[in-house]
């Protein structure tokens, strides 16, 4: 959708990187059968309407405005936009400046398979300061331009159900016996980083274990989630590799990464540095400062 501002981009919040002015949108190309968007509006953006699906998003800048629910909402930066499924809201800036956010657009019936028949979760008013959904959230909207595969998104889609259960103010914590012998089958297969996509469908059929059941006894058992676990092997064997000389690009592909920029990503958010930094500072000789990156 556009929006029927004529005047839109003047004085307008550029995102980085980009020299684009008026309204825009950008569709993230992920391995994910959910829509996924950045965007950016200086004025009014959507007249009213509904979704079938929870649109759960966050404001990167400016003021975003909506009506919802026989109110005027306003998100800012550093709060979390959960519009359940069904509910009638427009969209339009709340400032001079326009306002940029992402936003991911995710069917009821896969939250429900995380919470197994528990009713959906209903975030009064739109908008949620809760950290735990906050952080949840902002793992599904990274940039558009970063794929998200179907093993991490499996993986963000059990925290954000979770979360949104707690936030809404149902169950916090699922509890119930572990399956210890099932989830540690799960952690050997992925610790040999076997070759080609990885779902939690292919760790049920490891296991023997149901995939969201394996999922939280993972979590409990391991102190980190199958698909965290996955990435941590990878990278591990990423780091070996380039203390081997081996090329970034090549590093990343036989690690089990989609690419180079999928290594990075994934690389900094675990080290806090890029691979050619944490490289170029492990090689460094004793007493040398290191290079900046």
């Amino acid at each position: 959708m556009t929006s029927d501002n004529p005047s839109a981009g003047a004085g307008v919040i550029e995102p980085p990187g980009t020299k684009r002015r008026g309204d825009w949108i950008d569709v993230a190309e992920d391995a994910i059968p959910f829509e996924r968007i950045e965007a950016f509006f200086a004025g009014r953006a959507y007249e009213p309407h509904r979704h079938d699906t929870y649109a759960v998003g966050q404001t990167l800048s400016g003021v975003q405005s909506f009506h919802y629910r026989g109110a005027e909402r306003t998100s800012l930066p550093g709060g979390t936009m959960v519009l359940h499924p069904d509910e009638v809201h427009d969209g339009q800036a709340g400032g001079e400046h326009g306002f940029r956010y992402r936003m991911i657009y995710i069917e009821p019936a896969a939250v429900q398979r995380v919470l197994g028949g528990r009713p959906l979760p209903f975030i009064k008013g739109g908008i949620s300061s809760d950290p735990r959904l906050f952080a949840a959230v902002h793992a599904l909207l990274p940039a558009t331009d970063a794929r998200i595969e179907t093993f991490e998104f499996e993986d963000c889609l059990f925290e954000l159900a979770h979360a949104l259960e707690a936030a809404a103010g149902g169950p916090a914590k699922v509890g119930g016996a572990l399956d210890y012998r099932a989830a540690e089958r799960a952690r050997l297969y992925l610790h040999d980083l076997p070759d080609g996509t990885i779902t939690l469908e292919t760790l049920e059929a490891v296991s023997g274990r149901d995939r969201w059941g394996l999922s939280r006894d993972f979590r409990r058992l391991f102190g980190t989630s199958p698909y965290r676990y996955l990435v941590q092997r990878r990278l591990e064997a990423a780091k070996v590799n380039l203390r081997h000389g081996v090329p970034a690009a090549q590093a990343a592909v036989d690690a089990g990464f989609a690419d180079q920029a999928h290594l990075s990503r994934h690389f900094k958010k675990a080290f806090g540095v890029t691979p050619g930094r944490w490289l170029r500072m492990v090689e460094m000789p004793a007493g040398t400062e290191a290079e900046q990156a």
